[in-house]
């Protein structure tokens, strides 16, 4: 059995569905199956059960004999969230009880972590476990999940007890299919193509850096299949446990993303810039680029899909007729 939680969310249900392609069925789908919306994501998936996220810790004991491998990928991923008890809640202490039932039971782990841990990327974006206690993420979510970072190394360091193997991603800027139910924290490709189907244009948010020209802004953008392949490599690997980069290890501006957008459209680019939020402007991030050597010195020989790709296979085949993977 392989228990996937967030199983209904992006990146779990892409997961789910890679999963599927490989023939691998006996899956326990761990979430909050409140939302209708969300669980589109998992229609026609071949699942064994759907328990809900609070459950599954209760019932840990009961499925351990069968769990060959978690992946737990469900979170609270709001960067607009505020109030810190929520993310202590569903982000700090629901993954330490992970960690402890996988490291109790010997079942090997793979994890969410973020690149928002890097904050304004004052110490670069290299994954060295070395510097996890100087990061300065620039909100709760990223404070909770370097939190969790911080806590297992001290777990390993202090307990000397883990998981045979066990690995954190930090997942830089993931956009693709099945990421419908997002909002307002879907990629900006989704927004991109919704306001461009509704509007024939689209509006990027104008730099308040003087570094940085309007539109200039560099992100790495990882497609969502290549983050789950990664998954399915770690699965396979489990050895060299640690903390990971998941991102291309090129970043790209998001004036590219957009005229990449208009291009997959077949629609003249129309772009124009509104001022960023005030609620996120004094933090947000104006440059992120993963450092991928760690994962590259593993043996993870695959190259990642372009920005340009990785768009016009999103648009074309997913947005345009809202399917999913």
């Amino acid at each position: 059995m392989i228990v996937v939680t967030g199983a209904a969310g992006f990146i779990g249900s892409a997961l789910v569905s890679f999963l599927n392609q490989m023939g691998e069925t006996d899956i326990l789908a761990v979430d909050d199956f409140s939302r209708p919306d969300k669980n589109k994501n998992l229609d026609h998936k071949q699942l064994i059960e759907k328990v809900e996220r609070f459950d599954f810790l209760k019932r840990f004991a009961e499925f351990a004999p069968k769990i060959q491998f978690v992946y737990h990928l469900g979170a609270r991923t709001d960067t607009t969230e505020f109030d810190y008890t929520i993310f202590e809640k569903l982000n700090i202490s629901y993954t330490q009880q992970i960690w402890k039932n996988c490291t109790d039971f010997q079942i090997p782990l793979v994890y969410a972590s973020s690149a928002a841990t890097y904050g304004l990327g004052e110490l670069g974006y290299q994954d060295s476990e070395e510097i996890i206690t100087q990061l300065k993420p620039l909100n709760p979510y990223g404070r909770s999940k370097n939190e969790v970072d911080i806590w297992i190394l001290d777990q390993i360091k202090v307990q000397k007890k883990q998981p045979p193997f066990w690995a954190g991603l930090k997942f830089f800027n993931v956009y693709g299919a099945n990421e419908y139910h997002k909002g307002r924290m879907a990629s900006v490709i989704f927004h991109a193509f919704n306001q461009i189907q509704k509007t024939g244009g689209v509006k990027l948010f104008r730099s308040h850096n003087p570094d940085f020209q309007d539109g200039e802004q560099l992100r790495d953008f990882v497609y969502v299949k290549d983050v789950a392949k990664v998954c399915l490599f770690l699965k396979e690997k489990q050895s060299n446990s640690g903390l990971y980069n998941l991102g291309t290890g090129k970043a790209q501006t998001f004036l590219a993303l957009a005229q990449s957008t208009f291009r997959a459209l077949d629609i003249p680019e129309n772009i124009s810039f509104i001022d960023t939020p005030l609620d996120i402007r004094n933090k947000y991030q104006y440059f992120t680029e993963a450092d991928m050597t760690k994962l590259r010195n593993i043996g993870y020989n695959s190259s990642f899909i372009s920005l340009e790709d990785g768009t016009f296979d999103y648009v074309k085949n997913y947005l345009k007729s809202h399917k999913y993977l």
